[in-house]
């Protein structure tokens, strides 16, 4: 993504000029079909900070519809889940064989970050060249770090990309076992606080941002009752988006709880998150940009723009913005 693709990046309007009051009483009408409380089930990230708007749409009676269980797209794809949280990337890997997939809310945005080791000759992004990189491999972290190095003017085959379980990235950044890690947050802020002053950070939000999108399928989408159900829990997570940006505060506590991660390291990298609760209008340029990515990492070819319009439903926002204004 360019920089003017970032600067111009414009939500359909979801702020609705009336007061809060109102916007939480209308997220909490129930939801019913055919007589009886239609249930959906949400598979979410629940390591990630990205998922609080979910998690507080969640909460109370008003959040009764949505059950919520650890995971994303593959628990989609196998039928365990009504709708599911993950970045734009596995949407593009997943959609592939499974073409019924569709994105209908990004959740959150977050500007991921390559934490380096000094000690290990490295003052600027070229540096990465011949070294070791430790990240999550065919996610949106090794897309990120594939197009950070390319800004540098090497490629992706001049690092070596390494597969690490997040929770060992920052011992194993200070032990020496990679020189380098690319990641989202808060392990790219727990990797920095473990290097101390031996740790160089780099950043450019002008090449990536995630976009960490809810997503479900045509069936469900096809299904009336569960359409209605998710349209209503979409208009929930809109208002609780406005709570996360408005009083961040409020709503650490539970994100503290439901990924285990302290409060003050939650503050410590709010500032890398945005969550605005609507569409991107460069969604679509991101993704076919994106595309030619996942393309090589699957050795196929890159699908069309057309093809990849169809993996974006955007009704179910418009619907959800609709229920609110009543």
């Amino acid at each position: 993504m360019t920089l003017r693709h970032a600067r111009r990046q414009i939500y359909q309007p979801i702020l609705l000029g009336f007061v809060t009051v109102f916007v939480v009483f209308a997220g909490r009408v129930p939801i019913h079909g055919q007589g009886a409380t239609t249930r959906l089930r949400f598979a979410v990230n629940m390591t990630t900070i990205e998922s609080a708007p979910v998690f507080l749409a969640a909460e109370g009676s008003s959040g009764a519809e949505i059950s919520i269980s650890a995971g994303g797209i593959p628990q989609l794809v196998s039928g365990d889940a009504d709708a599911a949280t993950n970045a734009e990337t596995q949407a593009l890997f997943r959609s592939v064989a499974s073409p019924n997939l569709r994105i209908v809310l990004t959740v959150a945005e977050c500007y991921y970050r390559i934490v380096a080791r000094r000690s290990a000759g490295i003052s600027r992004v070229s540096d990465l060249k011949g070294k070791r990189v430790g990240t999550s491999l065919n996610t949106s972290a090794h897309y990120f770090l594939t197009k950070m190095v390319r800004t540098a003017g090497i490629t992706d085959k001049d690092v070596t990309a390494l597969a690490l379980p997040l929770p060992e990235m920052p011992a194993a950044l200070k032990r020496g076992d990679v020189d380098a890690i690319a990641i989202w947050e808060p392990q790219a802020h727990n990797s920095e606080q473990a290097l101390g002053a031996d740790a160089i950070v780099f950043q450019d939000r002008s090449v990536y941002r995630e976009l960490f999108d809810l997503n479900t399928t045509a069936e469900v989408l096809a299904d009336a009752i569960k359409r209605r159900a998710l349209v209503a829990a979409v208009a929930r997570i809109i208002t609780a988006s406005e709570q996360v940006t408005r009083r961040p505060p409020s709503v650490s506590p539970l994100v503290s709880a439901k990924i285990s991660v302290p409060e003050p390291t939650i503050s410590a990298v709010w500032k890398h998150f945005r969550f605005a609760g609507g569409l991107p209008r460069d969604l679509l340029d991101v993704m076919v940009e994106e595309e030619r990515w996942v393309a090589s990492v699957q050795k196929r070819e890159p699908r069309a723009r057309e093809a990849l319009r169809r993996l974006v439903d955007d009704t179910v926002l418009r619907d959800a913005v609709a229920s609110l204004r009543r």
